[in-house]
């Protein structure tokens, strides 16, 4: 039987609903046999999913999403196959989870303006030591029933242009990538459609991801269409880039997304892993 390849998961060192265990698991149920965990900008649980792989008998492969700026823009990287313990990536993500911590605190502040006090207390008790995240916020919302969904929360308050968006600069692309690569790890532009840029913008961006050392895209998301497979592909082709997989698992409550179910990689495609050495896992 085929390796199943599950590149892009989320737990609840960040914004996903499952501890790094409880995320193994789940990958395990689903017949994933290679996953990697990308929280966003913290390696916080690598250890205790390595822990779970080994006794699930899963190839983990330690990795991170890391948020950055370009040209005005937020992107989001992933690194895979990183090395944790690399000092410029672990310094470099400190400074991005006290933008997130001083984030966190200004949506709160605009939120109390909208006579919605309380959020941050109520975050940080929900949150432990997981770093928070717009979607800490969303979650507050709904369960006070300020909103209905999760994505009315960010149309109504949270996303950008809206009353408690706050603006923020993230790593320089090129800083970000440079982590990635002296770790050891592979830079992976992620679900490159979602930007909403157009395809000038997309070729711009392609073109300077890959001088600056990124080295694949993500072709194959949980959300993809065949459409959407069939653009990405081709930009993965155009500009000589391997291609990658991954559902952005973060909760078993989103029904759409799931770890392992994903469309596949078009056979011309040379897949990231290929360029891994396995004997790492």
């Amino acid at each position: 039987m085929s390796e199943k390849h599950d590149l892009h998961s989320h737990s609840l060192a960040s914004d996903g609903t499952l501890t790094p265990t409880e995320l193994i698991n789940r990958a395990k149920e689903n017949q994933v046999s290679v996953l990697a965990l990308t929280d966003h900008d913290t390696t916080l649980g690598i250890m205790e999913a390595q822990q779970a792989a080994k006794k699930a008998g899963i190839n983990l492969l330690p990795g991170i999403e890391i948020s950055t700026t370009w040209k005005n823009k937020t992107l989001h990287i992933i690194g895979l196959n990183i090395d944790p313990d690399y000092s410029e990536l672990k310094l470099g993500l400190e400074q991005l989870q006290k933008k997130r911590t001083l984030r966190a605190e200004k949506i709160a502040e605009k939120l109390a303006k909208k006579n919605i006090p309380g959020a941050l207390e109520a975050i940080n008790k929900a949150a432990g030591k997981s770093m928070i995240t717009r979607t800490h916020f969303a979650d507050f919302l709904v369960s006070n029933q300020y909103v209905n969904s999760q994505q009315q929360a960010f149309d109504h308050y949270l996303g950008q242009g809206k009353s408690a968006f706050v603006s923020i600069q993230w790593a320089e692309l090129e800083t970000a990538i440079s982590w990635i690569v002296n770790s050891g790890g592979i830079a992976i532009l992620a679900h490159p459609l979602r930007y909403k840029l157009t395809a000038s913008w997309i070729r711009r961006l392609l073109g300077a991801f890959k001088d600056m050392g990124g080295e694949a895209i993500e072709v194959v998301t949980g959300r993809s269409t065949e459409q959407d497979i069939f653009i990405s592909a081709k930009y993965a082709r155009d500009f000589d880039l391997l291609g990658s997989v991954g559902s952005d698992f973060h909760s078993p409550a989103n029904v759409w997304v799931e770890l392992g179910r994903l469309g596949s990689l078009p056979a011309d495609i040379v897949p990231v892993w290929t360029k891994i050495n396995c004997d790492h896992f």
